[in-house]
């Protein structure tokens, strides 16, 4: 073996642990001579000098660049796993902390125009309630235009309510332990062997076949109770309950194609008048009566209807 062929073994090896090709080699080697001998400064002179020396400190300040972000990279994870697995009460009180923070922050001016929004609000509110005197007493609906009670808290559409009753058990909810009695015009929930969440007259008749109700999270009882009348707001869900102001809902706004044939009828009547009437244009009502008057004057050629007024 001469010696040009003597280190192909051990080479070959180091060749085949750098997928990083030659530069990396290479940079293991110069690496390796620059911490274990005195090559570059004791060799004749010109031997491995210059360009690679400088080659060599390019590749060593290249790897720290990569270490460095590769270790940025790992603490900024770090912090972010750190940050989601925060408890509840962890959460909590760091929310607390802030609004803290964010309440000492807050200027005399800003603090007393919030104080002036709550004030007109209620007065608002205040003379909503003194305009009628019959919705007196009746609660404002909650968002889902419904009622939030001490018990559940139940949400309506023209078409549909829906029921949420959390169930305070201290052992894991089953189906098997619920009682869920849904009839056309009644309501029974609650936890078998004891007395019901809920157990009374419903406002209004229900379509059996469209009504459901599933478990939660093991937690809450939802139940979804579809309207025979879809074109009124219930004002409470069972007769017991106290009664909300009807007045106060908020509506999604609907689709044309969402209302059924009879009521799209009527609304697309309406909106047709109104164009015309908008354009100086005869509405339907009078476009009708003006059929019939043409078609009588057809009729009855031999009367003379130029001196008559029609109204």
């Amino acid at each position: 073996m001469n010696n040009e062929d003597k280190f192909d073994g051990i080479l070959l090896a180091m060749a085949q642990q750098h997928e990083g090709g030659v530069p990396e080699l290479l940079e293991t080697i110069f690496s390796f001579l620059l911490r274990k001998t005195d090559f570059f400064t004791g060799g004749v002179p010109g031997a491995c000098k210059g360009k690679k020396e400088k080659e060599k400190e390019e590749l060593e300040r290249k790897r720290q660049e990569r270490m460095k972000k590769e270790k940025e990279a790992q603490e900024k994870e770090e912090q972010d796993n750190r940050v989601t697995e925060l408890t509840d009460e962890e959460a909590a009180k760091l929310q607390q902390e802030l609004n803290e923070k964010a309440k000492a922050k807050k200027s005399p001016v800003t603090e007393n125009k919030e104080k002036e929004t709550n004030t007109a609000e209620k007065t608002s509110e205040n003379a909503d309630e003194e305009e009628d005197p019959e919705d007196k007493g009746k609660i404002k609906p909650n968002a889902g235009n419904g009622c939030d009670l001490e018990n559940y808290r139940w949400t309506q559409s023209l078409s549909e309510v829906e029921v949420k009753v959390p169930i305070k058990a201290g052992f894991k909810i089953k189906a098997k332990d619920l009682v869920v009695d849904i009839a056309k015009k009644h309501l029974k929930v609650g936890l078998k062997n004891t007395t019901p969440i809920i157990d009374g007259e419903l406002y209004n008749n229900i379509k059996l076949e469209e009504c459901c109700w599933v478990m939660e999270d093991g937690k809450t009882i939802a139940i979804t109770l579809e309207k025979i009348n879809k074109m009124e707001w219930w004002n409470k869900l069972v007769t017991t309950d106290p009664e909300i102001n009807t007045k106060k809902v908020a509506p999604e706004p609907s689709k044309l194609s969402d209302l059924d044939l009879e009521t799209r009828g009527m609304v697309e009547k309406m909106m047709y008048d109104q164009r015309q009437k908008e354009m100086g244009l005869p509405t339907s009502e009078e476009q009708k009566k003006q059929d019939v008057l043409n078609k009588f004057m057809a009729a009855h050629p031999e009367m003379d209807f130029s001196k008559c007024k029609f109204s």
